[in-house]
């Protein structure tokens, strides 16, 4: 046998084995080696086996995407995006990367960053057109910031932790002994990171002899100043927070950029529990509101909306699936887990589900001073019962049943077994 003959034999077996293990994964026993079942756009007695070539890893993370419930319906935008799709900036000293209206198109006013520091590494002194607020994800860090009329502000945040920086406002943030990552939001859609007032880009863009009146001193005391931006760079750990205090001759800010988020205490509700973080306990988030929502397993944020914002969310931990009702024939399911972004813009229906067997954990964003939020039940609670009656055709019992005030989070269906929780009445 001549070697050509040979090779060609050799790449038509392997081709025959690769669409055997592909034919296997799609027609075979719905299992795929050790990874589990297999999900298949099937549901009841409609769809087919996906036959391949398919991304495993996605569709078993979007099941709601490839085997729809029956009640989506019409045509509602894409409302999810993972952090991991996004492009990630790599610096010395850490990474950031960003979801905004490129990445998620519908998500107009609102944008997020995932940022990481390494101990003692800075995101650079900078400000924003923008609003910015923050959780500490994991980690610690120390942050300053300085208001419109000289005051100054130090501070420490650790995990979960918040802090907020109006629109304008010079600020930094640098890692310390743990180093730290963090999400970062805007109350822009458009915003990027790459158009950051940065001060080494600024005084770089200043003629030296301008720096020099400036500052009142010669031109040589600038002549190391960093010809390209720093953005995120490395530096030593810095001492303890005392030994970096300035005395500020206009005093402190008055209203503390930083918010100890875990220290409150949660509302508690039959199925999880909530911390609302807005103006009214967070002086200086006058502009972005935020709920911190807990769901234990088989628990579900209630069917509610908003009237006043969109509401953008971050996944933290566990597993969700959220059905948005965008008003008409318009209806559509999503699944999300950790480091996913979803979106629901403003007034359209929606509830989060636990799907997991884990808490779910995970924010819900708004841009305006103060959260709100319509429930459903309660709607249909504090209305007549007749005009409830004459419009969903329910039993006089079943509305009796609808509770006046808001849950927020419920417990498990009465009908689905264990973890059930009573409900108030």
């Amino acid at each position: 046998m001549d070697p050509m003959t040979r090779r060609m034999i050799l790449a038509a077996s392997a081709a025959g084995s690769a669409l055997g293990t592909v034919n296997a994964l799609a027609q075979g026993s719905g299992q795929d080696g050790n990874r589990g079942n297999v999900p298949q756009p099937i549901r009841g007695n409609e769809g087919a086996r996906d036959m391949g070539p398919r991304s495993i890893d996605v569709d078993r993370n979007n099941p709601d995407m490839l085997s729809p419930p029956a009640t989506d319906v019409g045509d509602v935008p894409n409302l999810k995006w993972p952090f991991g799709l996004s492009h990630n900036r790599l610096s010395a000293g850490g990474w950031a990367r960003e979801t905004t209206i490129r990445e998620l198109p519908v998500s107009k006013a609102t944008a997020g960053v995932n940022m990481r520091l390494t101990p003692g590494s800075i995101r650079e002194l900078h400000w924003h057109k923008e609003d910015e607020w923050s959780l500490m994800l994991n980690g610690n860090a120390r942050v300053t910031c300085v208001d419109e009329s000289g005051r100054n502000f130090i501070s420490d945040v650790k995990q979960g932790d918040l802090w907020y920086f109006p629109s304008g406002l010079p600020h930094s943030i640098q890692g310390l002994d743990q180093g730290c990552e963090f999400l970062l939001v805007f109350d822009n859609g458009a915003f990027s990171e790459d158009s950051t007032f940065l001060i080494s880009q600024w005084m770089a863009h200043v003629p030296p002899e301008v720096l020099a009146k400036n500052f009142g001193q010669p031109e040589s005391a600038f002549a190391n100043i960093p010809r390209k931006q720093l953005y995120i760079f490395e530096a030593p750990v810095p001492g303890p927070l005392s030994a970096d205090r300035v005395q500020d001759p206009y005093g402190q800010a008055p209203n503390p950029f930083v918010f100890k988020m875990m220290d409150m205490q949660p509302v508690k509700c039959p199925g999880g529990s909530v911390r609302v973080v807005d103006s009214a306990v967070f002086k200086a988030s006058d502009n972005i509101a935020a709920v911190y929502v807990e769901i234990e397993p088989g628990g579900m944020r209630e069917l509610h909306w908003h009237p006043r914002s969109d509401e953008w969310q971050y996944y933290i931990a566990g597993k969700a699936r959220m059905t948005v009702f965008a008003s008409g024939e318009n209806s559509r399911t999503f699944d999300y887990q950790a480091g996913d972004v979803g979106y629901v813009p403003q007034t359209m229906g929606h509830y989060i589900e636990n799907t997991g067997t884990e808490t779910v954990r995970y924010l819900e964003m708004f841009t305006g001073p103060r959260y709100t939020d319509v429930s459903l039940s309660q709607w249909l609670a504090v209305i007549p019962p007749e005009l409830v009656k004459n419009h969903l055709k329910l039993s006089d019992d079943t509305i009796a049943k609808f509770n006046k005030k808001k849950l927020v989070v419920v417990g498990s269906n009465p009908d689905r077994g264990p973890g059930n929780q009573k409900q108030p009445g």
